[in-house]
């Protein structure tokens, strides 16, 4: 069977040896695993064929009482044997040419040849053929649940718009240049990621952030691959290649993940390493051992239960529901706009007993307005021209919305400018020594300010001119629609909750009443967070942290499970974490925490299963009850349920 590489690698021991060795196989025998277009069916006559003789010959000798000559079932019988197992024969042969004499090729290689020889034809080709079908589902199920993953998100269109002296032409993505302008017609794919240059256009994000909710955008506002345009022609100037979109990092984010196996996936490993050789010694015992305790011992009969041993111990209901539960689970959270970066991800979220938030963009919408300027010893117009220029050279959001009340506001020259996280800015503007940040940054300078503004339960950015302290812009941020919902979620499933914020503790104290956090602290520089969180976790938490911003990046790393806002977020935050979240909802650390839950139960459940039905054959095998057919039954039948069990969890709803 030309599928049966993918699986070899599926129930691998030894990974680098199995990737060479499957490597081998596919020069040797071209395998459906690449994509193409003949049906599976089609690659699968060999399997088909034998399953047709199987059915004749046990319809003529059971319906019919029609009797074949031994040499003649012998040969009808080989034939379909071969036809059905030459692959497992053949990767058997090339394992134990590695010396890896204990795996699943070499049990069901050993207990066909072993029924052929005791005269059971019909049971040696019904163990093989049923065996290889089962596999044929299962590398089947296996390539479907890699392929509805990449499906989920490599959604973007195969050419695309572009201008090109003076005239559209439709062209790869792939070809297209930054700074060109491409346009996405009202029910097209935006193909590249750019920002806008038309007046307004709305766009449906579900593709990215898992809501159908329109979204509007306006001139310089960014349009990213995937997004559909709902209502008008939009021009947008290309400001990433195909290969650099988000949604391109995206997809090789998801893809990787499936690579990173979970704690139960390298368990389930280690112990098939183990279970293989116990059962090939137990079989033997099977066979050998009644000699010395049994009166009348038949070798033909505790063969053939050493047999039906060797069947339905066969590992594959485990090696491989297991991680097709984990793609589940990984398919699932993408489909909702949740990136985990490893199947290991999701068992961690399933421990977590603590969310730790940062709040500017994580529980608020980091969109900034200024509120109120406030100058204490200067005009209020040359304050804000001078703080302008400064800020044009920060990206942080607080900055932004300075710049954007500026408005056309001519800055001027700026030198020695530097941004102190957590803090402020510092520079040289007009050649007076000009400061904007927090009173973080005031007391480090030594700069004297009124002592009422610590009490202050808004954010202010403090402005100091060559020492002296000039007054304040205050800054509004909104708190996001869901957040006090997603903490209340939180809550309910006895999770603790903790913001930590570089903003004044009057700030903070005042959002975290709002939402009802447990503990919120201020005033902290991002190494102040990071101790945090090292307290937090010698307490013995086991906690996730949600952040978004460059300063999020050393915390992110630290927690047990990092947890990035991928819309605001910062290119160095969405790196460093171990789950992204797309439309930078707070709601969706609950739904990540739920597809955690779901997807370990669904795996358990699979162990169990399998555990259970084949502990309870292996009895009923060794005490001559059960035969070689309800031993590949109930080995292909268990393997079917646990397959069927998992790809279940893609078409979950939260």
């Amino acid at each position: 069977m030309k599928s049966k590489p993918s699986h070899a690698e599926c129930c691998s021991h030894d990974p680098e040896t199995e990737t060479e060795f499957k490597n081998e196989i596919h020069s040797e025998h071209d395998g459906h695993d690449h994509e193409s277009t003949v049906p599976e069916w089609k690659s699968h006559w060999d399997l088909l064929l034998a399953l047709l003789i199987l059915i004749v010959s046990l319809t003529l000798e059971y319906g019919f009482d029609i009797e074949f000559p031994t040499a003649i079932n012998l040969s009808i019988y080989g034939i379909a044997y071969l036809l059905a197992g030459w692959n497992v024969l053949y990767l058997a042969f090339r394992k134990v040419k590695r010396f890896d004499l204990f795996n699943e090729f070499s049990l069901m290689s050993i207990a066909t040849i072993g029924a052929f020889l005791i005269g059971e034809y019909s049971e040696g080709v019904a163990v093989m053929v049923f065996y290889s079908i089962g596999e044929w589902f299962q590398d089947s199920a296996v390539r479907r649940a890699r392929r509805s993953i990449k499906a989920l998100l490599d959604i973007r269109p195969g050419t695309v718009t572009v201008i090109r002296n003076g005239r559209e032409i439709r062209v790869s993505p792939r070809t297209v240049e930054l700074g060109e302008i491409i346009i996405i017609k009202p029910g097209e794919k935006a193909a590249l990621d750019g920002k806008l240059i038309s007046e307004s256009a709305s766009f449906n994000t579900a593709a990215l952030t898992g809501e159908s909710k329109p979204d509007s955008k306006y001139a310089g506002e960014l349009i990213l691959a995937g997004m559909i345009n709902l209502n008008t022609v939009a021009q947008v100037s290309v400001t990433a290649l195909f290969g650099d979109t988000k949604l391109s990092q995206i997809l090789s984010m998801v893809q990787d993940a499936t690579a990173r196996k979970s704690q139960t996936q390298l368990f389930v490993s280690k112990f098939a390493k183990v279970y293989t050789p116990v059962v090939f010694f137990l079989a033997l015992s099977v066979c050998l051992l009644p000699y010395f305790f049994v009166d009348n011992y038949e070798f033909n009969t505790w063969f053939y239960r050493s047999l039906v041993f060797l069947v339905i111990s066969c590992p594959c209901a485990l090696v491989v529901s297991i991680p097709l539960g984990y793609f589940g689970g990984i398919g699932l959270a993408s489909k909702n706009g949740i990136l985990f970066k490893g199947g290991n991800f999701l068992d961690v979220m399933t421990k977590i007993n603590l969310v730790v938030m940062d709040k500017t963009g994580t529980l608020t919408k980091g969109v900034f307005k200024v509120q109120k300027v406030f100058a204490e010893k200067m005009d209020e117009n040359e304050m804000v021209r001078i703080v302008t220029s400064l800020e044009m050279n920060s990206t942080h959001p607080v900055a932004r919305a300075i710049v954007k009340y500026a408005g056309d506001i001519t800055p001027t020259k700026t030198e020695s400018v530097e941004e102190i996280a957590g803090q402020g800015l510092i520079g040289l503007v007009d050649g007076r020594r000009v400061l904007a940040g927090n009173t973080q940054l005031l007391k480090k300078y030594s700069i004297g300010y009124p002592q009422e503004i610590n009490e202050s339960s808004t954010t202010k950015v403090h402005i100091a001119v060559d020492h002296v302290y000039a007054g304040y812009i205050t800054i509004a941020d909104e708190i996001k629609d869901d957040s006090a919902g997603a903490i209340k979620s939180l809550h309910a499933l006895n999770i603790k909750t903790v913001m930590l914020s570089g903003d004044s503790q009057s700030v903070v104290d005042e959002v975290a009443s709002i939402l009802g956090i447990n503990s919120a602290y201020g005033d902290l520089l991002p190494e102040n967070k990071v101790q945090k969180v090292e307290e937090l976790k010698k307490a013995g938490w086991n906690l996730a942290f949600v952040g978004d911003g460059i300063n999020d990046a050393p915390v992110l790393a630290l927690a047990d499970a990092g947890i990035a806002m991928g819309g605001l977020g910062s290119d160095v935050a969405i790196e460093t974490a171990d789950i992204v979240i797309q439309n930078d909802k707070p709601s969706k650390i609950v739904d990540a925490i739920l597809i955690g839950k779901i997807t370990r139960k669904v795996v358990w459940q699979n162990i169990i299963l399998a555990m259970v039905v084949k502990v309870s054959v292996l009895a009923l095998g060794a005490g001559g009850i059960a035969t070689l057919w309800e031993a590949v039954i109930a080995d292909v039948g268990v393997a079917l349920l646990a397959i069927m069990n998992a790809v279940r969890i893609q078409r979950m709803k939260l």
